[in-house]
């Protein structure tokens, strides 16, 4: 008989040369968990990040989408001149400038968990990472400029 039990002993697993990477990334090597250099506790700060976002998210979309279908004459009012009157008002660009940072924030972060899980090497994981915040600080600084700067009287 030469089953693995009785070669190595009942209960003991046989080594492992190399990676298997037919695991999950974070079960690679659970006895010896990678600590990142950076900011302490930044996943739990991250964790909950999420949680308040996500319920002020909630009230932010849900608002906006009453105001803009279903007040008034709901989707037969929204043209340029309505636009620029909303974003007049200090009250609507702060309202969509918060939805914006949030939405941003709070699906880039999501991402970056899902890279962090799935990717299953670290220059993978350092190159999807990297694209996804110059794709976020574009949209933002893009969004912020257009909320910000935007002149309803084009000559």
């Amino acid at each position: 008989m030469s089953s693995p039990d009785l070669q190595l002993g009942r209960g003991q697993q046989a080594p492992v040369r190399q990676r298997s990477h037919d695991r999950p990334a974070s079960l690679d090597n659970p006895r010896s968990p990678r600590r990142r250099a950076g900011m302490p506790n930044f996943e739990k700060y991250a964790w909950l990040f999420m949680r308040f976002s996500g319920i002020v998210l909630v009230f932010l979309a849900l608002g906006h989408l009453f105001v803009m279908l279903m007040w008034q004459d709901g989707v037969y009012r929204i043209d340029f001149n309505y636009v620029a009157q909303r974003w007049h008002s200090p009250f609507w660009q702060t309202w969509d400038l918060l939805l914006l940072w949030l939405a941003q924030l709070h699906g880039g972060n999501g991402l970056r968990t899902i890279i962090d899980d799935y990717s299953r090497k670290d220059s993978t994981r350092f190159w999807l990472n990297a694209l996804l915040a110059l794709s976020m600080v574009f949209t933002l600084v893009l969004g912020t400029y257009v909320l910000l700067t935007f002149d309803a009287n084009i000559s």
